[in-house]
């Protein structure tokens, strides 16, 4: 189990190089216990810099909110 909150915004190289974006929401069911939820986005991106630049354009995205990993 991970520790501490989940980062809502994912991004990873695929392997043909290019970038990917998951979304992840967290909820928590009725003891509290996180249930995170991803979804892949269909777009693809050259960098990691137009990734996280769609997520802010498209999600509301801020800084803090990605994870590589």
């Amino acid at each position: 189990m991970a520790q501490g909150p989940i980062k809502p915004f994912l991004i990873q190289k695929d392997e043909s190089g290019n970038f990917r974006l998951t979304v992840r929401t967290t909820r928590y069911n009725s003891i509290g216990y996180p249930i995170v939820s991803s979804k892949l986005q269909d777009e693809i991106f050259e960098t990691q810099s137009a990734a996280k630049a769609f997520a802010r354009k498209n999600f509301n995205a801020e800084a803090g909110e990605y994870a590589t990993k």
